[in-house]
């Protein structure tokens, strides 16, 4: 991307569904709570993605501060409201992408990089110049613009996207974003338009395809299960989905009761069975208690 096309884009910011306008190359924030700078907040091997993305070696995670959706009971609340992390160049964000990949990462997996899209276009597209090999993986919640996508193609290898809510109702309630479902279909369209059908190498880690993810949330089986038939109608068995129990309650949700507690095993358990009913046979489950505080990496700016 040359550099007059990214400033042009960062002037008037219209990169995700929120449209705030703010000209976030002269130091205002948009609704994401970011300017134009680089702010991120962790660069790390993680291991507790999906299997086929974290494999035994880890997945090079770029944790990125801020975020446009801004859900209430968010997991990684400091950075989704910009209180962590550190300035960098893209000079530095490349140099990170090749010290990730010479620790052994299965790939480089951008965490909430909406709202960074040119930049990291452009980090990109000079790092794959200059020899990065493995795949790249874009995590996303989702509330994404197609067009913005586009920016990426050739670029992203894996789309790693949440499809978080069915019901406006509970979109809006949770994320001011009554408009998160239309949204986010249309985005996962263009994601998989992209990177098509899963390619796996002979290690079963995936170099190319779509892993939605889908939070189930307590209390809100009905909208889980509109996410699963969408996501079965949609796509078949050409995408993997990743069903999540591991909803945490944590003190900045309390405004919120009905999220006060874990999912039950009963919920996830009948989610999964609706999930085999419906035929779905690429998905990940997880097993055991990930309802724990421990799950969530510390945010600390370590490897940035």
């Amino acid at each position: 991307m040359q550099q007059n096309e990214m400033e042009a884009l960062l002037e008037a910011c219209h990169l995700c569904p929120r449209s705030c306008g703010e000209n976030r190359l002269a130091g205002e924030k948009g609704i994401c709570g970011c300017d134009s700078r680089l702010l991120i907040a962790r660069a790390a091997l993680h291991m507790w993605e999906e299997p086929c993305i974290s494999g035994e070696e880890g997945s090079g995670t770029v944790f990125f501060s801020g975020c446009a959706l801004g859900c209430v009971f968010c997991q990684n609340q400091p950075i989704a409201k910009a209180e962590a992390g550190r300035f960098i160049s893209m000079e530095r964000l490349v140099e990170i992408f090749f010290e990730l990949q010479s620790q052994g990462a299965n790939n480089i997996n951008l965490v909430t990089a909406g709202h960074y899209i040119p930049q990291v276009a452009t980090a990109l597209q000079e790092a794959k110049g200059k020899g990065l090999q493995i795949p790249i993986v874009y995590n996303s919640g989702g509330y994404e613009l197609p067009e913005r996508l586009k920016l990426l193609e050739g670029l992203v290898d894996i789309y790693l996207p949440d499809l978080k809510y069915a019901s406006p109702a509970l979109a809006q309630r949770y994320a001011h974003a009554a408009d998160y479902f239309p949204r986010a279909c249309a985005a996962l369209a263009e994601m998989f338009r992209q990177v098509g059908e899963p390619v796996f190498d002979d290690r079963g880690i995936l170099q190319r395809g779509m892993v939605v993810r889908h939070l189930a949330l307590p209390g809100q089986a009905e909208d889980s299960k509109a996410i699963l038939r969408y996501l079965w109608e949609t796509y078949g068995n050409r995408i993997y989905i990743s069903l999540m129990s591991q909803y945490t309650p944590l003190p900045h949700s309390k405004a919120f009761p009905e999220l006060q507690r874990k999912l039950s095993d009963e919920e996830y358990e009948a989610l999964i069975d609706y999930a085999v009913e419906l035929g779905v046979e690429n998905g990940f489950i997880q097993e055991g208690d990930a309802a724990e505080e421990s799950f969530i990496p510390p945010f600390d700016c370590t490897g940035v």
